[in-house]
């Protein structure tokens, strides 16, 4: 019995079989529609992270939720769409302790690679740092839920022998969470305790012991860089003259590596200056400004007084400015003292610290020193930033090639290879 119906996915004519999920259906086409709560053996399907989001005969819906029929016109890839799927992820880093470097599903994250998909380099919308339950006590596992998605997978997949659920949902609104059935969880097979945590699509069920068993670097989404050293054109020159680009660079809260990154060009860096000059920068030591910048480019957050007042002089001085880094889009590593109150980070690092001295139980306080923030801020919660670009740190030869096409204003792309978040 012929069971197809005619349906149009952007402007295109399909044939495809009457009651399949949307989803489904259109990848039997060849049309990728991003979902994370979406897996193929729950169903009804969840519907939870409405990344899925599209347009049916007009209105918005989630296609993971939608059965197709006869006549149906669907709208995926609109620009409107694209859109509010790249808020919707943007959204999830904000709520969310999702810093990549750290984060032990790194490579394995479903939500992450969303990101790259999407070309995120930042979120639009300001951090939370909210300081969620993360949860030791189970047998095996580990309950981070600063990272949930409360995407309910865990929820309605993994259940014992016995049909018992392991996980459930507790608390209402935003103070919703998952919470692990102890006694149930004992009774999961290794292989079932490391299906929860391969089901989870970001970070926040872990398998003891188990964490790093398969290494970065041969993860589901890690792919081999590509070194490919871009050189300067000779069209660098500007408007025919041999003036050099003048180029500033400093570091805010964070560890150096970024700058480190930048000299890991090695002897191309010979190329470089030949048309780039530094001003303001630790790789020459000069210390305040002494031309206006084409350039200025920002590793680290702002932790202290003196990251705002660094990072807003080279608002001023630097025509465009790009900062670099995971520490600059999202707080990075330091951004992680943002779950506890300031007086408790303080104390614990010099009164109460088991490499405290003895005796010395004083909080370092003068006016020279800069005076510490309540939170680690991302760059663009202090200034506008004109570009990002992420990692942990980026490789050298990517910085390089977007500065280059930067301020030679030609258009460029960035590869899958290429962009990473830690």
């Amino acid at each position: 019995m012929n069971n197809l119906v005619n349906i149009t996915i952007d402007g295109r004519k399909y044939q495809v079989e009457n009651g399949k999920n949307l989803v489904d259906a259109a990848k039997e086409n060849g049309i990728y529609v991003p979902t994370l709560c979406h897996f193929h053996e729950v169903n009804p399907p969840l519907g939870t992270c409405r990344i899925c989001t599209v347009m049916v005969n007009g209105k918005t819906t989630t296609s993971c939720t939608t059965k197709v029929h006869e006549g149906m016109e669907v709208e995926i890839n609109s620009p409107e769409l694209l859109n509010t799927r790249k808020a919707i992820i943007e959204m999830l880093f904000a709520e969310g302790n999702h810093f990549c470097p750290s984060c032990e599903k790194s490579g394995n994250c479903d939500m992450q690679n969303l990101g790259y998909d999407m070309g995120i380099t930042k979120s639009r919308f300001p951090h939370v740092y909210s300081n969620k339950v993360v949860d030791f006590t189970s047998k095996r596992m580990i309950m981070e839920s600063n990272r949930c998605i409360l995407c309910k997978r865990c929820v309605e997949e993994v259940k014992t022998s016995e049909g018992k659920d392991v996980f459930s949902f507790v608390k209402r609104g935003v103070n919703t969470r998952v919470q692990i059935d102890y006694a149930e969880e004992e009774k999961l097979t290794e292989a079932e305790a490391m299906h929860a945590m391969n089901l989870c699509p970001v970070g926040a069920i872990l398998v003891k012991g188990m964490i790093y068993e398969q290494p970065f670097g041969a993860r589901k989404y890690d792919v081999g860089g590509k070194d490919k050293t871009p050189e300067f054109e000779e069209k660098y020159n500007k408007s025919g003259s041999k003036n050099k680009y003048i180029v500033a660079t400093t570091s805010l809260a964070g560890c150096f590596g970024c700058h480190m990154s930048l000299l890991d060009i090695d002897t191309d860096i010979l190329d470089v200056l030949d048309v780039v000059e530094f001003n303001k920068s630790p790789l020459t030591d000069i210390k305040t400004f002494t031309k206006r910048c084409d350039i200025g480019i920002v590793e680290g957050g702002c932790a202290n007084s003196e990251n705002i007042e660094v990072l807003k002089e080279f608002r001023k001085k630097c025509d465009i400015l790009v900062v670099v880094g995971e520490c600059s889009i999202n707080g990075g590593i330091p951004a992680m003292r943002n779950f506890v109150p300031l007086k408790e980070c303080l104390e614990e690092a010099y009164i109460n610290g088991l490499t405290s001295e003895i005796g010395a139980n004083v909080i370092p306080n003068h006016e020279e020193l800069p005076k510490l923030l309540y939170n680690v801020f991302p760059c663009n919660e202090i200034v506008k930033i004109d570009y990002h670009i992420p990692g942990c740190p980026p490789n050298a030869n990517h910085i390089w090639k977007v500065v280059k096409n930067i301020l030679l204003d030609e258009e460029y792309s960035i590869t899958h290879e290429e962009f990473k978040y830690d």
